[in-house]
């Protein structure tokens, strides 16, 4: 019998939901669907330049376990390239260091300020949105 799956820490939650082909219409069952646990793999090793021992520390999880994350995520990447295909981030364990909101007013993304009434730090506005389950 396999292990419960540990959920996989992330600092933020992306800044979109996925990505668009140019120039092809109506091809949403044709979506790759990338994990948040992969996101954050890749978002840590190629944009924030960290060794896999680093990033692997940062997501609470082994080294081995992130190899494998990432390997998955870019053989996804390279399938919706080569194919044309949407990228959606959806799905996955993960837990958030903090909770995360997005004003719908100035659309600032901010973390949790610690208060009971949530506004935003930009524009004080009080519509915003909790972003922690947006991507599940």
């Amino acid at each position: 019998m396999p292990r419960k799956k540990r959920a996989r820490k992330m600092l933020m939650p992306p800044t979109i939901k996925g990505l668009s082909v140019t120039g092809v219409r109506g091809r949403k069952s044709n979506q790759m669907f990338l994990l948040l646990e992969e996101y954050e793999a890749i978002r840590l090793l190629d944009y924030c330049m960290l060794n896999q021992e680093q990033a692997a520390v940062l997501m609470e999880i082994s080294r081995p376990t992130l190899t494998r994350i990432y390997e998955e995520a870019r053989r996804k990447v390279a399938t919706a390239f080569v194919e044309g295909r949407d990228i959606v981030f959806r799905g996955g364990k993960v837990k958030f260091e903090e909770n995360w909101y997005s004003c719908n007013n100035c659309k600032a993304r901010f973390s949790d300020p610690g208060k009971a009434d949530i506004h935003c730090p930009e524009c004080k506005s009080q519509d915003v949105e909790f972003l922690n389950d947006s991507f599940t």
